[in-house]
């Protein structure tokens, strides 16, 4: 998870390293409880005198595949190879299943850091992280960050280290 220990930079470190919060999965959790129930209800109440009770279950079968494949694989896989890296230097954004996308924040041109959270986001523990940059994307929003007051506190340290020119974050 996160950036590879090549893609580094001489002096670099890794701070943390994290995927979006795992609320991101109750939906497709439920989505898959509810195709597996409606699937195996359908196949179970499909006579079996009826004359194409066979094609009737492997038809039933492959809808019940694709909607597992669509509201559920997918949206694991989104979650799974979205992943968040806050090094000593950059925020770094990967995202992407089959096209990978990188994002690269130096630590260097961000101006403010703030973080929006609702009520049921103080309970589970993550949020909205707002990164106002000096670039062309401006200010910037991370939705679903986990445990998102610790990495507020430790980008703005950064931010802070990356400003007084001690990037080592020592």
């Amino acid at each position: 998870m996160g950036l590879p220990e090549h893609q580094l930079t001489e002096g670099e470190r890794i701070v943390l390293s994290f995927h979006p919060h795992w609320k991101r999965l109750v939906l497709p959790f439920l989505a898959f409880v509810l195709v597996v129930a409606a699937s195996s209800a359908a196949i179970y109440f499909i006579p079996s005198d009826y004359a194409y009770s066979g094609y009737a279950r492997i038809a039933v079968a492959v809808v019940a595949v694709v909607a597992l494949t669509l509201w559920t694989f997918i949206p694991y896989l989104r979650w799974k190879t979205t992943s968040y890296t806050l090094t000593s230097h950059r925020f770094a954004i990967s995202t992407g299943i089959l096209n990978k996308s990188d994002d690269d924040i130096p630590l260097a041109k961000v101006n403010s850091v703030s973080s929006d959270q609702r009520f049921s986001e103080r309970i589970l523990g993550c949020g909205t992280l707002r990164v106002e940059s000096a670039s062309e994307k401006g200010e910037i929003y991370y939705r679903e960050i986990p445990k998102i007051q610790l990495v507020r506190q430790e980008l703005f340290r950064l931010v802070e280290d990356a400003s007084d020119g001690t990037m080592d974050g020592k």
